[in-house]
């Protein structure tokens, strides 16, 4: 399909209040993107309003560029619910047709689809369809036409080539051996694929989102928090300098003694000729009202023990110059967190300064990692082992943001020892996270011993590179993650699942739990697959802009790919009009680490 621009339209009471609310217009950028290569989504919210909701279809229609538009919500019965109303006066074709393939594909799912009222039509040279507004709907309605949505898009801009071209390739049966990625196995003994349909990224963060429960309540724990005492408590000289009353005017001073940080505030009589020399931080006497910084001043005289006794104040002294008056950090009472900010560093700094010894609780997290194969880094290397790595480096990357490793432990491939050791762990921990056992191997056991537990598996194949056969499960605010054994795919379903779900847990904003994105531009060509890819690149900055460099071989056991991994670029997957991520181009990159430019130009 060549470049267009579609547009993501969500309807929404809740999500125009509360943008985060929105699920579905995420999920179904993502699978334009994942599907479409070289492709632009514009997203925007509008509540249930009809006026509304038309004015923003009419600026969209009028860009000649976007050439799809998918609404999400308001298509149901509810008295609020007008999308199908407001997009119908403006279309100037329907399309009856499409909509109904929609509803009956939709109805194979659930019988609540009859009681959706979207319609789809063409306005201008713009393809408009309503979708409903739940997640699991956009996504089945996406899937039922995304086939469809290239040449229908040919037909409205009269591309007579391209139309032909899709004949042809219906005709000649093109599409012989593709594999749709949410193909999924029977279950019979012949059958070789995964009984799990393959999710897209966002899909699966969206179900991980809405199933991990929050160990530690941040917003009411720290937003509530008062504090107990004024910041400073005295007022606080901001200077080193001398302090003084700023009715005495400049000229020379007896400097009467010297006040250091710590001590006790000076209540004797002070005259305006008079000051004293005084520390950054200290307070200053009871009747002094200023600082006068020691740049600004001469010394004139010591006394017999080399102590100041006479200085010059060059400057005319103002009341309150260089004084941090009672409170004026933080005041009785003040909240103590403007903000929600779950930064250790940030939360542990503003407790220590009002003396609350509050520990925040974090969930508590177990790395397990599977293979009959595996040795410990400290043992002797026997034929037919390999030093196991993915403990450490699991472990390592716990610590690294932040958090703690209860237990680590190595289980071989037997179906009673994982369970056991599972059943164990989960008595002490809230996560597991288990590197291998989770693809189609003979000896991959841990999906079929979690089913044996009764936990819930929500997804045990993922559309990406690497990191394909990535698992999440849950029983009863325990969770579970089978991240592949390859290090590499371990290292980026890491990043991608298992630490935004640990962050949510421990009260993270779901919006903060995920990596920062930048956009980088590539240094070098690279191969697209089949699946969309995280490639391990490092970062250079040359002129204020940032460039990717993909770091060599890109095979998912080879470890050395992390080395100077500044980011993963989130690359498209490949198809049959783009078989290349060019240099020069630009593509979102996933922050692997703080200090992420590896060099300056």
């Amino acid at each position: 399909m060549e470049s267009i621009t579609f547009g993501v339209l969500t309807i929404s009471d809740t999500c125009w209040q509360e943008p985060a609310k929105d699920t579905s217009g995420p999920i179904l950028r993502q699978l334009i993107t994942e599907t479409f290569a070289n492709t632009q989504v514009i997203g925007n919210i509008v509540p249930d309003e009809k006026d509304l909701i038309q004015q923003e279809l009419r600026k969209w229609i009028d860009r000649e560029e976007l050439r799809v538009i998918l609404t999400t919500g308001g298509t149901g019965f509810a008295p609020r619910d007008v999308t199908p109303e407001a997009t119908r006066q403006l279309l100037e074709k329907e399309c009856p047709q499409l909509s109904m393939y929609i509803t009956l594909e939709s109805i194979k799912q659930t019988q609540y689809a009859a009681l959706s009222r979207g319609i789809c039509g063409i306005a201008g040279n713009t393809l408009i369809l309503n979708l409903p507004g739940s997640e699991k709907a956009v996504k089945e309605c996406f899937q039922t036409i995304r086939e469809l949505l290239p040449h229908a898009v040919h037909l409205i801009g009269d591309d007579v080539s391209l139309v032909r071209k899709t004949h042809a390739e219906f005709q000649g049966s093109a599409q012989k051996g593709h594999i749709c990625p949410h193909k999924t196995g029977t279950g019979t003994y012949s059958d070789r694929n995964s009984p799990f349909p393959m999710l897209a990224v966002q899909e699966v963060l969206s179900i991980i989102f809405n199933t991990v429960q929050k160990t530690a309540n941040l917003d009411k724990i720290l937003l509530e928090m008062s504090a107990p005492v004024n910041i400073p408590p005295f007022r606080a000289s901001i200077k080193d300098g001398y302090a003084m009353k700023s009715t005495g005017f400049s000229g020379s001073k007896r400097v009467l003694g010297c006040i250091a940080a710590g001590d006790s505030p000076n209540t004797l009589p002070l005259a305006e000729d008079e000051c004293y020399k005084i520390n950054t931080g200290a307070p200053l006497p009871l009747e002094a009202d200023c600082v006068v910084q020691v740049e600004d001043t001469k010394l004139l005289q010591l006394d017999k023990n080399g102590q100041e006794s006479l200085v010059d104040i060059m400057v005319e002294p103002q009341a309150g110059l260089d004084v941090r008056p009672v409170g004026y950090d933080l005041s009785t009472n003040d909240r103590i967190f403007p903000a929600l900010d779950p930064s250790p560093v940030v939360v542990k700094s503003l407790l220590a300064s009002v003396g609350n010894r509050l520990v925040l609780s974090k969930p508590k997290v177990a790395i397990v990692s599977t293979g009959s194969e595996l040795c410990s880094p400290r043992d002797q290397l026997t034929p037919g082992k390999i030093f196991d790595s993915n403990t450490t480096m699991l472990t390592e990357l716990l610590v690294y943001f932040g958090f703690n490793c209860m237990h680590t432990c190595v289980l071989s491939d037997s179906f009673e020892k994982t369970k056991e050791s599972l059943l164990e762990l989960f008595g002490v921990v809230d996560f597991v996270i288990c590197s291998g056992g989770v693809s189609m191997g003979d000896k991959d056991f841990v999906k079929s011993v979690l089913e044996d537990l009764q936990f819930t598996i929500h997804c045990g194949r993922v559309n990406i590179k690497p990191g394909k056969p990535m698992t999440f499960a849950s029983r009863n605010n325990k969770y579970f993650f089978g991240l592949p054994g390859n290090p590499v795919s371990a290292f980026v379903t890491f990043h991608l699942f298992a630490l935004p779900a640990i962050r949510f847990a421990a009260g993270w904003d779901r919006c903060k739990c995920s990596l920062s994105v930048v956009n980088v531009k590539l240094l070098n060509d690279f191969s697209l697959d089949s699946r969309p890819e995280f490639v391990r690149a490092s970062v250079i900055s040359k002129s204020g802009e940032l460039y990717a460099s993909v770091n060599g071989n890109q095979i998912s056991s080879r470890l050395q790919s992390i080395v100077g991994a500044d980011v993963l670029i989130n690359l498209p997957a490949r198809t049959s009009d783009r078989p290349l991520a060019k240099a020069g181009e630009i593509f979102p990159a996933s922050v692997l680490r703080l200090d992420f430019i590896s060099k300056y130009e």
